[in-house]
């Protein structure tokens, strides 16, 4: 059936800043872990510098390959502390974004920007510190012509992006989680943090024994009862 929804969705809730900001704290992997080791945007999609970081609620932006017109408008009705979050078909033969537009993002207070397509200005963008997340960069400009739509669903590197939704990008990639469920994971992501320093600690006491890999190896069958390493 025929969606009667407009092209450009206005309205939606987004993750209160100060559950952005405690989930922030957190790395990537972190968070994947404890959503259910879920969300995590395939690996071509990553920092244009390993240092960026990125944290807030997702805009969802959906283009034609090579087109930005719909970027433009999202950049506008864009939120401080928004993530531009664009499904660009994972094209790189024409860049959706350079130096002009993430300087207006950084303006206007963008958390970073998040894109299935490729970016152009790579070092200009660095040297301003604005986070970008790309499939790569490409000196080609986009065409300014075709529309799209924002506010919707959309998908990138496989991850479904619902407007409003947490988003988290840092040296290891990025982390989509559900605007509703972030804020219960914190707990859970705090002592995933704390359990993990008391392995690390124990494995540089000489502790290097991981407990569960033996009985691991029984269940999929690599040793039999009774057999050890």
């Amino acid at each position: 059936m025929p969606s009667n929804l407009p092209d450009i969705i206005r309205n939606f809730e987004r993750v209160p800043a100060h559950v952005v900001a405690q989930a922030a704290e957190f790395q990537a992997a972190i968070l994947a872990d404890v959503a259910g080791r879920r969300g995590a945007v395939h690996g071509r999609i990553k920092a244009l510098r390993p240092r960026m970081k990125l944290a807030g609620s997702a805009i969802t932006v959906e283009v034609r390959p090579g087109d930005n017109l719909m970027i433009h408008a999202a950049i506008a009705m864009a939120k401080p502390g928004d993530v531009l979050v664009i499904d660009g078909k994972g094209d790189e033969g024409s860049a959706l974004m350079g130096t002009i537009m993430m300087t207006a993002c950084k303006q206007l207070g963008i958390a970073g920007v998040v894109m299935d397509g490729a970016c152009r200005d790579s070092l200009e963008i660095d040297e301003m510190d604005f986070p970008v997340f790309s499939v790569g960069t490409n000196p080609n400009g986009p065409t300014k012509n075709i529309g799209g739509r924002i506010g919707h669903p959309v998908s990138i590197g496989g991850v479904t992006v619902n407007p409003g939704d947490f988003v988290i990008g840092d040296c290891d990639g990025v982390v989509v989680v559900e605007r509703e469920k972030i804020e219960s994971l914190l707990p859970l992501a705090a002592k995933k943090v704390k359990d993990e320093a008391a392995r690390i600690a124990a494995i540089k006491e000489g502790d290097t024994a991981a407990k569960w890999l033996v009985s691991a190896l029984r269940t999929a069958g690599v040793l039999k009862e009774g057999e050890t390493l």
